[in-house]
């Protein structure tokens, strides 16, 4: 009777722990969304919320991964029950990451609202956005369904994520070589696009997760990268 007591308790402990992660995945792809429309929109007040609501992102984060300690700690979890614990802990650094990211976005449209947009960019932002918001919604859902399937389907589309900033790489490169005016407000368009793609790398990340925990195997690292910009890196730590 003790036993079960203790597996049911773990049961509800596993259970709190991932509508935690939803309720996390929920906010980061709302600040996602929000970070584009702010850039479409102009509208620095939506700017300045992302900016405050990132900490709402970042607390989650941190009661989530006390909360798995508690757990790690109470009940000494092993095996199958372990990768469920640390796939939880790992989920929510990749969503405290997109958060960031949003931030960033947010940081830049204050910028950029200033200055003379870049025709045809914004449009291919949102696209872009949008895809990867999907992926972010679909990569949670593949991870509370242990569907390894749909998991798989998100890695795939993270090479598309990939082709969509190339081509508005070249479309940046190309603004800024006919108006060297462009050269600043492409830049900071630059640095959002690749904030995205980024974004997208994690979605894929969390889907790895699932496939760990469905198969006990990660995928193949060798995974084609579409990202192929002499500037791929930079926008990891754009601030």
């Amino acid at each position: 009777m003790t036993s079960q007591h203790i597996v049911s308790s773990f049961d509800r402990d596993l259970e709190a722990l991932q509508a935690m992660i939803v309720k996390m995945g929920s906010q980061a792809e709302k600040a996602i969304n929000n970070a584009i429309t702010a850039l479409e929109t102009r509208d620095m007040d939506l700017s300045q919320k992302i900016r405050r609501d990132d900490k709402i992102i970042d607390t989650m984060d941190e009661e989530i991964k006390s909360e798995t300690a508690r757990v790690l700690a109470l009940r000494a979890p092993t095996a199958g029950d372990l990768r469920t614990v640390l796939s939880v802990m790992t989920i929510s650094s990749h969503l405290e990451r997109c958060g960031d990211y949003a931030k960033n976005i947010a940081k830049r449209n204050t910028v950029l609202v200033d200055m003379t947009p870049i025709d045809g960019t914004v449009p291919a932002l949102r696209r872009m956005a949008r895809m990867v918001e999907q992926m972010l919604t679909d990569a949670l859902q593949a991870y509370i369904e242990r569907d390894a399937e749909k998991a798989e389907d998100v890695r795939t589309r993270d090479l598309e994520v990939d082709q969509m900033y190339n081509t508005l790489f070249r479309s940046l490169l190309t603004h800024m070589m006919e108006d060297p005016r462009n050269i600043t407000a492409s830049m900071h368009l630059h640095f959002i696009a690749k904030n995205i793609e980024r974004m997208g790398d994690h979605a894929t990340s969390i889907s790895d997760q699932t496939i760990y925990l469905v198969t006990g195997e990660m995928p193949d690292e060798d995974r084609p990268k579409g990202d192929t910009t002499a500037l791929g890196g930079a926008g990891e730590n754009a601030e």
